[in-house]
């Protein structure tokens, strides 16, 4: 698959924003410390020795410090012409890090089923959320296919660009190229695609299973990662298309009784009807709807999804996605946008073992 949406080898700016270093600037009357350019770094042998780099190992990479990219940091680099490296901060590591798993390989296409047993707890926000952080991070396409049969509301989550929905596309017996699928989708500004569902509940509701996998067959030719907003129903026709083709599972709950039991109720109903792989390889967010905290305890909660499932990552309230309107990463707070990007990254730990 090709490119042509862009790369994404530079962070966008909300994320170097996010991630930037936290630890305080040198006071004006104290210099930063001073680094010596001309130090040569000396290891230990397995005896405990001290040990002087090698003539080729003066040359390896691993030896040149990262640039930073922001903060204090960067404006020593700067005004030294690059001959004072400070080196990156805690934080820039953690950004690199992430960055880094997000960015992993994908062999061929990947696919994210995100369900839900119980509504208003999140579900469509977080595909958007995860999908959005995928599409600014990575190079290649990312879309997100509204599968809801109950008048789905994930085209309204990004700027309508098209009235056309799946059932469009299906009957397009034409589709050579990426240009003749993008017509059928809206694209957000962090370049995640969107496809839509049917308006008229009567046709939604008969989106069948077969329907589902005709829909990926043709955007598994032109996207990398693609992502499914399911409805609340798993005995809905097209969820058995849902979860036989999907590569993992993302369980969305929020911090509440009722919602903690949905989601345990629904991994129950996967290991009961022969998904338990789907179980095990899953990862549960639990999203909060509301401000302020929970009654449960948050981190009881986490262990209990952590027996059955492989990550939990906890998404916090933000008054951008309470609006339910559309969505943008730079208008979500940073703690949000922080849970986001290591939610992707848990996601994406998965890419490399395929089934």
């Amino acid at each position: 698959m090709s490119r042509e949406n862009g790369t994404a080898s530079v962070p966008p700016l909300w994320l170097r924003d996010e991630f930037a270093e936290h630890e305080p600037e040198p006071a004006a009357d104290q210099a930063p410390a001073p680094v010596d350019t001309d130090a040569v770094d000396v290891e230990e042998d397995d005896g405990g020795r001290h040990r002087m780099p090698s003539i080729d190992e003066l040359d390896s990479p691993r030896r040149t410090r990262p640039v930073p990219q922001s903060g204090w940091r960067r404006a020593v680099h700067v005004a030294s012409a690059g001959t004072i490296n400070p080196g990156e901060s805690p934080d820039s590591i953690a950004l690199r890090l992430l960055t880094e798993r997000i960015n992993q390989p994908v062999r061929g296409d990947y696919r994210i089923a995100i369900l839900s047993l119980k509504g208003g707890v999140g579900k469509t926000t977080t595909t958007i959320g995860l999908g959005s952080t995928f599409a600014s991070l990575r190079g290649d396409r990312v879309i997100a296919v509204d599968a809801n049969p109950d008048l789905g509301t994930l085209a309204q989550r990004v700027p309508q660009q098209t009235r056309a929905t799946v059932r469009d596309l299906l009957m397009d017996n034409d589709i050579d190229r990426y240009s003749d699928v993008r017509p059928y989708t809206s694209q957000a500004p962090s370049r995640l695609e969107v496809l839509a569902s049917e308006r008229d509940p009567a046709v939604s509701e008969a989106f069948s299973a077969d329907d589902y996998r005709g829909a990926v067959a043709i955007l598994q030719r032109f996207y990398n990662i693609v992502l499914t907003d399911c409805g609340t129903g798993l005995m809905h026709s097209a969820m058995d298309g849902v979860l036989g083709l999907a590569n993992s599972v993302v369980l969305v709950s929020s911090p509440a009784i009722d919602a903690a039991k949905s989601a345990a109720a629904t991994l129950d109903w996967l290991s009961l009807h022969g998904w338990d792989h789907l179980v095990r390889s899953s990862v549960v967010v639990i999203s909060s709807s509301r401000p302020g905290s929970s009654t449960l305890d948050l981190h009881q909660l986490k262990q209990h999804f952590l027996s059955r499932c492989r990550a939990v990552q906890v998404i916090p309230f933000d008054d951008h996605l309470a609006e339910g309107s559309e969505i943008d990463l730079e208008l979500m707070n940073k703690k949000t946008r922080r849970a986001f990007v290591q939610l992707a990254a848990i996601v994406a730990d998965d890419f490399s073992p395929r089934r």
